[in-house]
């Protein structure tokens, strides 16, 4: 059966199929969000978020979930100037899954949810759009160890930082992909 999966006449139909795919998905208007533009060779998208200044948040995990945004946005370039303002209200809350009849927890649940709103850097600190980005992650305890538990905890914390900070990214990208900036660099 492997045999058959590698053969060349399935390898053949396999590429066809891939690239009628993309030929039907570029008919339609689809385009990769992460794509560059073939002529200045940076998407038009990638540099407005590169013009983006995050604000600072709070805490720790705020400090993480800022520098993902901060290496994401910095993907459109360096040396863009900075058009926009990038405000996020960050927060955890956690659940304790798995009670035990002595009621210890042995599985935490941890909900990170990132309200956020994009202003323009003109005099009226124009709010251009607002989202919200929401992950959920947990850790288990290992009888109790309460080192571990803060190693893990810290872990959870990182990842969901990574994950809002790609929702926010992709939500960014999408609002400039449909209000492209103007010739004077205002959106």
């Amino acid at each position: 059966m492997r045999e058959a999966l590698i053969s060349p006449p399935f390898l053949a139909r396999r590429a066809f199929l891939l690239l009628g795919g993309g030929a039907i998905l570029q008919g339609c208007g689809f385009s990769p969000m992460y794509a560059t533009a073939s002529d200045s060779g940076i998407n038009p998208e990638m540099a407005d978020l590169a013009a983006i200044t995050v604000g600072a948040i709070p805490d720790r995990p705020g400090q993480e979930l800022r520098e993902a945004l901060q290496e994401r946005f910095q993907l459109g370039g360096v040396g863009v100037a900075r058009r926009y303002d990038l405000d996020v209200i960050y927060a955890f809350s956690e659940q304790g899954i798995g009670i035990q009849p002595d009621t210890s927890v042995t599985y935490q649940r941890v909900i990170g949810t990132a309200n956020w709103t994009l202003r323009s850097q003109d005099p009226h600190h124009t709010t251009l759009t607002t989202g919200k980005a929401r992950a959920i992650d947990g850790f288990n305890f290992i009888d109790q160890q309460f080192f571990d538990a803060t190693l893990e905890d810290e872990k959870v914390h990182a990842r969901i930082a990574i994950q809002i900070a790609d929702q926010i990214t992709l939500q960014l990208a999408s609002y400039f992909k449909r209000h492209p900036a103007k010739p004077d660099g205002v959106s």
